[in-house]
């Protein structure tokens, strides 16, 4: 999952919500250099990155973009479904979209100093170009993907993935369906593991 699912699963606990955002950027024994609660968040981050990538549907949906996309296929699985969580967010929240995403950019900007190096540089883009709330829309997604072209190597066609959504639309909207759910109960079990700890 992307940027966004990895803050909606954060349940709304702050030092878990950091550690679930900056988890990419925090490597090895970086993970000490955080309070227990970010702690917690960065290894519910990669609980969450494991289930998602052993989970049969997401095998499904990256193998129908393995020949597109080779290595990048799970990159565009995770943009695609945070594109139908922002698309669909009122089926899973009651904070409104921009209420939760200008909640979000708060919390971390507010932690910005100890964010990692990476993150520092990325926050003010997302901030900038409102891609949390962006992600719900065709164009933005396509924004989004465009970047992230740019900054991989030639070939990986990133560039083309919101097109390929827009063709294949029904099918990757069901497959986010059939996924959601148990991701939501996952996470849900592993938060009640983690609030014991802290």
């Amino acid at each position: 999952m992307n940027f966004l699912a990895h803050l909606y699963l954060s349940e709304n606990i702050p030092q878990i919500t950091i550690g679930n955002f900056i988890a990419d950027h925090v490597k090895g024994r970086m993970i000490e250099r955080y309070s227990p609660g970010i702690q917690q968040g960065i290894r519910l981050h990669r609980a969450i990155d494991t289930y998602t990538d052993a989970h049969e549907v997401v095998r499904e949906t990256v193998e129908t973009l393995r020949g597109g996309y080779r290595k990048y296929a799970g990159v565009v699985v995770d943009m695609f479904f945070d594109h139908f969580l922002a698309a669909d967010w009122e089926l899973w929240s009651d904070e409104p979209l921009g209420q939760f995403a200008a909640r979000m950019y708060r919390l971390l900007a507010g932690s910005y100093l100890i964010l990692p190096s990476k993150t520092q540089y990325m926050l003010p883009f997302m901030m900038k170009n409102n891609l949390l709330l962006r992600y719900r829309d065709i164009e933005g997604l396509n924004y989004a993907m465009n970047g992230m072209s740019r900054r991989t190597v030639a070939g990986s066609n990133l560039d083309t993935a919101a097109a390929e959504l827009v063709r294949n639309y029904d099918y990757y909207h069901r497959q986010f369906n059939l996924f959601f759910p148990d991701l939501k109960q996952f996470t849900g079990e592993q938060m009640e593991s983690i609030l014991v700890k802290l």
